[in-house]
């Protein structure tokens, strides 16, 4: 199956449908966005690695900055923040290049490595669009977390692939209902830019009243 561009998700919801599905869908399909310290950040940490004008080019390794991806099986499209082309045999030829190259991509990421795979997710769904865009294998890419100025090698497993895909079946499948997930209060919440916007405390208030007024009425 191919999707059609306008079908393609971005690739970056990954991580938000990662850390909450009601997240990614007030952002994704109601188009509603705040900011706090933590996006703040995270955006001008982006913003320089997105400054395409910072081309490198290093003996046998090409850097690329921003750089425009998409996969039409998965429905995706969005940018790499960098992605290094070291010189191989195995690699493949670009163009303005000469020789092969080989693609690793890096993601930038303002705080330190978390204990869930959304950064993973999101990173392997970049790897698996510029292996259907070049014809080629990437079998690991690298984030680099500002908080601690050091890289964090992630190898794209067959099982990592695997939920890419599922995930990115499962947000296709909301996005084409255009459904939003009822709100699931948890420690996360505190941490969440649309905090203010979802209103977890207040939708668990709205689920007690709702249960109470009709377990009443049950009485009556």
């Amino acid at each position: 199956m191919e999707y059609k561009e306008e079908e393609f998700l971005q690739i970056s919801g990954l991580q938000h449908f990662q850390f909450c599905r009601r997240q990614w869908a007030l952002i994704h399909i109601e188009q509603l966005w705040a900011e706090n310290l933590r996006t703040v950040e995270g955006e001008l940490l982006h913003q320089r690695a997105h400054d395409a004008s910072q081309r490198e080019s290093r003996g046998t390794l090409l850097i690329t900055r921003d750089m425009r991806v998409f996969s039409a099986s998965l429905g995706i499209s969005g940018s790499c923040d960098v992605v290094e082309f070291t010189a191989s045999q195995t690699g493949v030829p670009l163009s303005g290049a000469t020789g092969l190259w080989q693609p690793y991509p890096i993601e930038y990421k303002r705080g330190s490595p978390r204990d869930d795979h959304a950064n993973h997710l999101q990173l392997c769904a970049q790897a698996m669009c510029l292996e259907e865009m070049l014809c080629c294998n990437i079998p690991e890419g690298a984030l680099y977390y500002g908080e601690i100025r050091r890289r964090e090698a992630v190898p794209f497993t067959q099982e990592l692939r695997r939920e890419v895909k599922s995930a990115l079946e499962e947000m296709h499948r909301l996005y084409q209902r255009r459904y939003t997930p009822k709100v699931k209060p948890g420690k996360s919440c505190n941490a969440c830019s649309l905090k203010e916007l979802c209103l977890p405390k207040l939708m668990r208030k709205k689920l007690v009243h709702t249960y109470l007024r009709e377990h009443l009425e049950e009485q009556l």
